[in-house]
């Protein structure tokens, strides 16, 4: 009989609003003590024994998602200046590889065309590299990574007259970049050519410049001239803070200070208009946003307010050219829940507001992309996310009466834009998929009203859509609000009527909305008879703001309680048991499962809860821990607000731990995770084997929130936890 680990207990008190709570385990906050490594160490091992008869199928599931993966594999090209620019992989590296090639004509949209073995066929991805005429490889991030258990590429951003990559790279998991600088040598005309082994130019570090900048925040780039790098650094809670413009060629320390923001609620980002006139800071809260702007004609000068901040006001902003006058899109949410769009003139972006298109509490505007020739609306609509185009006016005035929507047969899907830096491009790129549809890249030729299919995403192995099934589902949660599910099974292996395993994911905040996607992971479910569901709980985004506000501050509970009403309309139409049913949600939708598990355990047989926010109060009664300010506006601030602390108390998974049944629990989570502290589930694990539960603690020893990096070891680590869930639903002690 294996023995889990035993967590020393040294108490610690906390006393806020006249309420008085002991934690045993605070202790393991400290990762440099050798005792909390030493604890997380026995925990991998406890863990690894536990679940030693899984490796077989951890195995089989590893293969199975290989050998559906086009492992060699390109990514359609899409085109910038005078170069194609592409990723592609190779069978047997971790990471992808960054190219560029040539365009052979100026008036030519069109991607090249690209061989790949059909999806749905039995093909090798052993042959040759995938590539193009004159590959230029940027940056390989197989070699970047050497030496490294760790790797993340942040920013990517290229010169306008592309002679300069500016890159950012992680080796720890802890979202800190150090910048570099290459020079990309060639010209278009050089590089045309046949892509042998031979002329393929490839670019290293031994190309870097030797200006280097550390500890950056993500989300750098170069400016029109590629003489200045702007960029942003973090405060001492790891808040995005500061925004530096730097100039090339001189030393690191010289960067000048552009922009701070004191506002501990407040977090900044940097960026430029695709039409190439503006660069913009961009701060904003949970509640608020202000953008300020700046000719790139002038990197030096002094960025200017759009709209002045107002508490509750969210807007962004897009440049758009009408005649020849220059104006801004904006979407804001002022007297408009579900946010409207509006045009000003750039040269009085506070005087005259033309209504574009005007506030529908049926439909929540998302966002808006200016083109030279014509905007692209993104909004949700039935829970469903839509797109529509609509025309700039040549000579002033105003845009067509009616956007047009792109329309698409599937029940459920999700479509958006991709990759569209260009300014004057004739065509939009987008994505599309449902959970039946694997990923369709389309460009949408707008003079044309033409969809053009430029590539599907390739599962290799045979792969039938039509065994599959995907619908939608109603639950009625306890204040009779509907909360909808989306479901894909098996059509073949699901009986109606009849209980089968099943997972339902769950997330539920920050208006994150959990939209119908495909997965070729999810495939080695499916096929072997399990339900995959998803629960749209408040707190999410699925069905508007209004959806989001239900479920968040002082409405929290609302998220669990939908969840639980998922769970309960699922077993009482008999799609699955409480036997066979397993919930799974990471990060914030961690949080959600350690809620249901004090709510309802007898509901599941399995919990899986990845990142877990599972320690919410400790968190967020800390300003000085990583962002806890800026969340204070999505779950209230309990340090001075006596509601919301007792609040919070009422639903912290680790604090509201009881003498109960629990399903088998498997949190995971990574030491170097900066947004969800590995402290949180290494704490609730121990608080939950005093109660006699049946819980695992998984802990990536150099990986961040996002799980370990290398492709390979992440589809072993997806297996890991789908074959966690595959033995839950089979071997329940309920």
């Amino acid at each position: 009989m294996l023995t889990p680990p035993e967590a020393a207990k040294v108490p610690t008190e906390r006393i806020q609003h006249g309420d008085h709570y002991v934690d045993n385990y605070e202790w393991m906050r400290d990762k440099e003590n050798p005792n909390t490594l030493a604890h997380l160490h026995a925990e991998n091992a406890f863990t690894s024994a536990r679940t030693s008869h899984l490796s077989v199928l951890q195995e089989q599931i590893f293969e199975e998602i290989k050998a559906r993966t086009q492992e060699t594999d390109l990514s359609v090209p899409v085109r910038r200046g005078h170069w194609w620019y592409f990723n592609r992989t190779e069978e047997g590296k971790q990471y992808s590889i960054h190219c560029r090639a040539p365009i052979t004509d100026a008036d030519d949209w069109t991607p090249p065309t690209i061989a790949v073995p059909d999806a749905g066929t039995a093909a090798s991805s052993a042959a040759a590299p995938t590539t193009l005429p004159g590959e230029q490889i940027l940056l390989d991030d197989n070699v970047e990574a050497e030496g490294h258990d760790f790797f993340s590429l942040g920013s990517f951003s290229l010169s306008d007259d592309g002679t300069l990559l500016l890159y950012g790279v992680d080796v720890e998991g802890d979202e800190r970049y150090t910048l570099r600088v290459r020079q990309l040598g060639g010209s278009p005309a050089a590089s045309a050519g046949s892509a042998t082994a031979t002329n393929i130019a490839r670019f290293s570090s031994a190309d870097d410049l030797p200006d280097e900048i550390p500890g950056t925040a993500g989300g750098a780039l170069l400016d029109a001239t590629g003489h200045y790098i702007f960029y942003t650094t973090v405060d001492d809670a790891w808040r995005p803070d500061t925004v530096w413009r730097y100039e090339l060629g001189t030393a690191a320390a010289s960067a000048v200070q552009v922009f701070h923001e004191p506002d501990e609620s407040f977090w900044v980002g940097v960026g430029r208009t695709r039409s190439g006139k503006y660069l913009a800071i961009e701060a904003g809260s949970r509640l608020t946003s202000e953008t300020r702007l700046l000719d790139t004609s002038d990197p030096t000068g002094e960025f200017e307010i759009v709209w002045p901040r107002e508490v509750g006001v969210e807007y962004d902003v897009e440049h758009v050219v009408v005649g020849t006058q220059d104006r801004l899109l904006i979407v804001h949410n002022k007297n408009a829940i579900n946010f409207e769009l509006v045009s000003v003139a750039a040269a009085d972006a506070r005087g005259e507001r033309r209504v574009i298109l005007p506030h529908n509490e049926a439909v929540r505007l998302e966002g808006v992309d200016a083109f030279k020739d014509f905007v692209a609306i993104e909004y949700r609509r039935e829970g469903l996310t839509r797109v529509a185009i609509a025309i700039v006016p040549k000579h002033g005035g105003r845009y067509e009466d009616i956007p047009h929507e792109l329309k698409f047969d599937d029940e459920l899907f999700t479509v958006g834009l991709s990759s569209n830096p260009e300014w004057n491009q004739p065509s939009i790129r987008l994505n599309y998929g449902s959970f039946v549809t694997p990923t369709i890249v389309y460009d949408y030729l707008v003079d044309d009203n033409e969809l053009v299919v430029r590539k599907q995403q390739p599962v290799l192995g045979r792969f039938d859509p039509a065994l599959y099934t995907q619908r939608r589902e109603w639950a009625t949660a306890s204040d009779g609000t509907r909360v909808p599910i989306s479901l894909v099974y098996r059509n073949d292996l699901v009986a109606p009527g009849t209980p089968a395993p099943t997972v339902l994911h769950g997330y539920g905040s920050y208006e994150i909305s959990i939209d119908p996607s495909f997965a070729v992971g999810r495939l080695s479910l499916l096929d072997r008879g399990m339900v995959f569901a998803v629960a749209h709980v408040r707190g999410g985004g699925e069905l508007g703001r209004t959806w989001y506000e239900g479920g968040k501050m002082l409405h929290k509970r609302n998220t669990f309680t939908d969840f639980v009403a998922c769970a309960r309309h699922l077993i009482d139409i008999d799609v699955t048991s409480s036997d066979r049913l397993v919930a799974e949600g990471g990060s914030a939708g961690g949080l959600l499962m350690g809620a249901v598990a004090n709510l309802a355990p007898q509901l599941f047989s399995g919990i899986l809860a990845v990142v877990p926010f599972v320690d919410p109060l400790t968190s967020i009664l800390d300003p000085s821990l990583p962002l806890t300010v800026i969340e204070w506006d999505e779950w209230g601030d309990p340090l001075h607000n006596e509601e919301v602390y007792h609040y919070m108390k009422s639903y912290s998974p680790l604090e509201n731990v009881h003498d109960v049944h629990y399903p088998r629990i498997l949190a995971v989570t990574s030491l170097n995770d900066t947004r969800v502290l590995y402290v949180e589930p290494a704490k609730w694990v121990a608080r939950l084997r005093e109660v006699g539960a049946d819980a695992l603690l998984k802990t990536e020893m150099a990986a961040g929130h996002g799980g370990v990096s290398g492709r390979y070891d992440a589809w072993r680590e997806r297996a890991f936890n789908y074959a966690w869930m595959v033995d839950v639903t089979r071997t329940s002690s309920h």
